[in-house]
């Protein structure tokens, strides 16, 4: 369409406006450059990274794009050079039409700061087009009786460019007949008319040839030309004359295709076709043509394509009405588009934020946005809002755009996310409104420490539980989510009786169930006072802490204790005295027991289950006490044995028993010498007590020797199997036993237990004594010697098996650590002097003597060779045991006994006067004597 002159002036017009593009408007914050049409694509339009005061590499990482909407992207930015270049064709014409301005507005967005620049692009008109008509001839009828200066109008030439490069004059070809003159528009346009300059002779030329040519002012000028051919007719001396020299009308643009605008009305008063008068539009420039439908008959203005004010608000036109004769006369019409409320304000949203930090300050942004009404006037005048019960406001930035932004701190655990309605509504009438919505998810912080369900707990456990059994559970709850609600609960650091807590109990760290380590005894702590801590995975994390008690509950595990009477550990029988002058309550003696437990599992009551004698003693319930159930008599019986059972209260109630000998007289020679007296007893009783107790020998015995049978035979197998591992294994033999791994293998220790079998000639029945082992005073075997026996054969497995050295079967001191020790006796009976070893106040050293002794006088008795003088208070033993043996060393065991109940002890006179403690159980104890069995 351009020859090579034409692309260099083009090319010039292009470098002007690459000057006029790098100056700036400021003010407003509006950039302005231009640029002319028909530039090649990618050409330089501005340096926008100057402009906005940027690197050009800032405008990648800064976020920096154009936001402007409606029209086709024409512009784009270079992000290697900051410069604003041009994305494809731009035609002036076809975006502003006839418009002498043509300034395009466009916004750009810087986004991490959310700042919008206008920049205004003026694309500057070059002379592309030329002028041309819309008619491909004009033919004119002109009466030979015209008279000269009669004008013809003639058809505008229409050029899309503007300024000077709009069409500027219009030449007609010469004639003698006929002239141009040129008319002026309300518009400012040149509307060329042809004017009659001498009279017509149809009968000389029926015709006239004329060419119209319309110039433009461009360079190079361009040119378009018109044929106009003038017909010459017979006289026709009237023209048309329409009503109104100018129709105006205005009109909604809401009204549909096919409704009449107006009516043009032209009359003529000729006759015939001279006076028919046919409507046509004059002005084919103007769009009207292509919006409205005119009538030729009837002169009717319809509506043909739909109105729009914000692309036309003005039509204007001409219309020619011509008669049958060729005469003809114009009106100019105007139609006026007023607007109508049609177009509902439109929201964009140009940049936003999924979710937002609950802790975000507040005017942080969470949106911008734009809002635009095509309408005008009240109609275009648009207001955007929020609901008020939303913690954010609108603040208007730049021209028509909004930044939502946050008025307080939002708070997750209280709404998750909210639903913002942004509604922009015009002032028309009706008012047109829009709705959009954003959702904005609250995104969490750790701003919520667990909470426990109550500040402190309290947990009951009975004691002997099992080992990991589950104690209790404690719940934790945090308002965050995802990792900042992950609870982690854990114990704090702390001692219990020198050992750390976390040896005693364990705490899922994930369910918060707490687990017993080991089996609690209430007898060692009643309770466990621990804080429990639970901690979030947030970052920082959060904690807070609970405080637990755990309680042990006792459970009866712990039989009575008799303390007194304690069971002679040498197989005699303790004895205790009753006067025959003792009457009805007489106090015996008492049998005093503790119990490890507590409350009710410690409460003890005592019970005479048995009695040689029924009806003649009796036990208090709560006191132990033995006492005389009625007044003694010469025929009771020297030797009364009673079975006195101790039982606790719990649930199964435990006890224990024991065995009380009473012999009744008033002193020791009266017992003697009624054994004197006493024949050995031969029922038939004894003999079945007898059987029974073979029996049980032999029984005992039989599995004691398969025991050892069995014992022998897995030392054969073990020995057996460690040979054919030496035959398999020769290459292991250089390898010293220590470095494989030993597996301890079978043991079996021997305990020797001593049943005595004692039948004494001063009693009815024969009594069995068995006495407890005390394990401190079991000798070791020679087979128990230290041996170290590997699962793996060493390098000679005939000396794998070590030989103990002989040792002396001598008797060890008694243990102690499993008597109770002076600070741990019950009431105030541990209190009083006595032995540190923590044994019972009574001698066994003189329990057995005084044994030795009554069992002597029975056999000199029954000898018939016992003298009982041999001095006073020797009771006639000094003989046999010496004069040192007198009556002071026979010791009152009703001394210092505990009452349950009461902090009272029984201490005789002859116990205060002894002040010397008993002797000690730590040292070797000889035999007292032979114990002579009948």
């Amino acid at each position: 369409m351009a020859n090579p002159p034409q692309r260099q002036r083009r090319g010039g017009l292009f470098l002007l406006g690459f000057l006029l593009g790098s100056l700036r408007e400021f003010g407003a914050g509006q950039i302005r450059y231009s640029v002319p049409e028909e530039v090649d694509k990618g050409s330089f339009v501005g340096n926008i990274s100057k402009d906005l005061g940027l690197e050009p590499r800032e405008l990648a990482e800064r976020g920096v794009r154009i936001v402007s909407r409606g029209k086709a992207q024409l512009f784009a930015l270079n992000p290697r050079g900051g410069s604003l270049i041009t994305a494809g064709r731009v035609d002036r014409e076809e975006l502003c039409e006839m418009v002498s301005s043509c300034v395009l507005n466009m916004e750009i967005l810087v986004e991490d700061t959310l700042k919008i620049y206008g920049v205004e692009v003026e694309i500057m008109d070059i002379n592309d087009n030329a002028p041309s008509f819309r008619e491909e001839e004009v033919e004119i009828k002109v009466s030979e009786h015209a008279t000269p200066g009669l004008r013809f109008p003639l058809p505008s030439a229409r050029d899309p460019d503007v300024g000077v490069n709009s069409v500027q004059s219009y030449q007609l070809s010469p004639n003698s007949y006929f002239s141009l003159q040129l008319r002026g528009g309300t518009d400012g346009a040149k509307n060329p008319e042809l004017v009659l300059e001498g009279g017509l002779d149809r009968e000389k030329e029926a015709a006239h040839l004329l060419l119209l040519t319309a110039s433009d002012g461009g360079d190079p000028i361009r040119k378009g030309t018109v044929p106009i051919r003038v017909v010459v007719l017979d006289v026709n001396d009237h023209i048309p004359k329409f009503t109104q020299s100018v129709y105006r009308m205005s009109i909604p643009e809401n009204l549909r295709p096919g409704t009449r605008v107006l009516m043009v009305n032209a009359t003529d008063p000729d006759e015939g076709t001279n006076g028919q008068v046919m409507y046509s539009f004059g002005n084919m420039e103007s769009k009207a043509p292509e919006i409205f439908q005119l009538n030729p008959q009837t002169g009717e203005v319809l509506i043909r394509e739909p109105l729009d004010f914000e692309k036309y608000r003005l039509y204007e036109t001409e219309i020619q009405g011509q008669d049958g004769g060729g005469l003809l006369t114009t009106a100019k019409v105007l139609i006026i588009v007023v607007d109508v409320n049609d177009n509902a304000p439109e929201i964009t949203i140009t940049s936003s934020v999924n979710s937002l930090q609950e802790n975000s300050p507040p005017g942080s942004v969470i949106a911008l946005l734009n809002v635009q009404d095509q309408d005008s006037g009240e109609n275009g005048q648009v207001s955007c809002f929020i609901p008020n019960n939303l913690p954010f406001k609108l603040e208007k930035t730049y021209g028509n755009y909004y930044k939502l932004i946050t008025t307080s701190e939002l708070d997750r655990e209280q709404i998750q996310s909210y639903n913002i309605t942004l509604t922009a509504k015009d002032q028309g009438h009706p008012s047109l409104s829009t709705e959009t919505h954003l959702l904005l998810n609250v995104a969490d912080a750790n701003d919520n420490p667990p909470v426990f369900t109550r500040s402190s707990y309290s947990a009951y456990i009975p004691e002997n539980n099992p080992r990991g059994a589950s104690i209790f559970s404690v719940t934790a709850l945090d308002q965050d989510s995802n990792e900042n609600a992950q609870v982690t609960y854990s114990l704090m650091e702390d001692t219990v009786q020198g050992a750390p807590l976390s040896s005693y109990v364990s705490i899922n760290s994930d369910t918060g169930v707490l687990y017993a380590l080991l089996s609690f005894d209430y007898e060692q702590f009643q309770s466990l006072q621990m804080i429990v801590t639970a901690c979030d995975s947030g970052n920082p994390p959060l904690s807070s802490n609970a405080s637990l008690s755990l309680f042990v509950l006792d459970q009866n595990d712990n039989t009575p204790e008799i303390l007194y009477p304690g069971l002679p550990t040498d197989g005699s029988t303790g004895m205790e005295l009753a006067p025959r002058s003792a009457e009805l309550g007489y106090l015996v003696t008492k049998v005093v027991a503790v119990d490890r437990d507590s409350g009710q599992n410690a409460w003890l009551s005592y019970h005479l289950l048995k009695a040689s004698e029924p009806g003649l003693f009796l036990v208090g319930l709560h006191t132990g006490e033995v006492r005389t159930a009625r007044t003694l008599m010469d025929k009771d019986a020297l030797k009364q044995s009673l079975l006195v059972v101790v039982q606790d209260h719990g649930q199964p109630p435990l006890s224990a028993t024991v065995t009380i000998t009473v012999a009744v007289a008033d002193s020791i020679p009266d017992v003697l010498a009624d054994l004197e007296n006493l024949q050995s007893p031969t029922d038939l009783d004894e003999s079945g007590l007898t059987l029974y107790l073979v029996v049980a020998i032999t029984t005992v015995s039989c599995v004691f020797l398969i025991f050892v049978i069995v014992l022998l035979t897995l030392r054969l197998r073990r020995w057996y199997s460690s040979r054919l591992l030496q035959a398999s294994g020769r290459g292991l033999a250089s390898l010293p036993a220590s470095h494989f791994v030993g597996v301890d293998g079978v043991r079996a220790f021997l305990q020797t237990y001593s049943h005595e079998v004692s039948l004494t000639a001063d009693s009815r029945k024969s009594h069995l004594i068995f006495p407890q082992p005390n394990y401190a005073d079991t000798l070791i075997s020679q087979e128990s010697c230290e041996k170290s026996e590997p699962l793996l054969i060493a390098e000679d497995s005939a000396t794998g098996l070590s030989k103990c050295e002989p040792t002396n079967n001598q008797q060890a001191p008694p243990n102690t650590d499993w008597r109770f020790s002076q600070a741990q006796r019950p009431g105030t009976s541990g209190s009083q002097n006595g032995d540190e070893t923590g044994t019972w106040p009574n001698n066994q050293f003189d329990t057995e003597m005084l044994q030795a002794m009554i069992l002597a006088s029975a056999s000199e008795a029954a000898d018939g060779s016992s003298t009982l003088g041999g001095g006073a208070g020797t009771m006639g033993l000094s003989a046999r045991y010496g004069p040192q043996f007198t009556l002071q060393h026979v010791p009152d065991y009703r001394q210092n006994v505990y009452i349950p109940g009461s902090n009272a002890t029984l201490t005789n006179a002859a116990g205060k006067r002894d002040s010397k403690a008993p002797a000690g159980g730590n040292g070797n104890k000889k035999k007292s004597g032979k114990k002579e069995k009948k």
